[in-house]
């Protein structure tokens, strides 16, 4: 974006397509794990992930549901109780997250990645 007004990158980022939503869902990674694929990865259902913020905070759990539109996520064991006694998950912001464990059911997931260091340890 070329505004630096706080309110239009809101709005932008309130109102952009999914495509480019898709591209902001990306959460940080644990120290161990950036060295190995980078700073920031996209949210995947199925990620092991720890809860830095909220009422929820110290809490470790999988993705369950990822929702784009809201920039939400679902954590499984992060439920509120209702009154009846029932549970409902909480959904959770993506960027008060810290991805501990990404899945790698996907062989393409950080190819990309791993490419671009490989290349910089052989130039040296």
């Amino acid at each position: 974006m070329k505004t630096i007004s706080p309110r239009k990158q809101r709005t932008r980022a309130r109102n952009a397509p999914l495509h480019r939503k898709q591209k902001m869902a990306h959460a940080k990674m644990s120290k161990e794990l950036r060295e190995v694929y980078g700073k920031r990865a996209q949210l995947r259902k199925g990620d092991e992930v720890l809860i830095m913020r909220g009422d929820f905070k110290g809490l470790k759990g999988k993705v369950e549901k990822v929702d784009l539109k809201k920039s939400l996520v679902f954590v499984r064991g992060a439920e509120l109780v209702k009154n009846d006694g029932s549970k409902v998950k909480r959904p959770i912001h993506i960027s008060n997250l810290l991805i501990i464990a990404p899945t790698t059911t996907d062989s393409k997931r950080f190819v990309k990645k791993n490419l671009e260091k490989t290349k910089k340890v052989r130039n040296k």
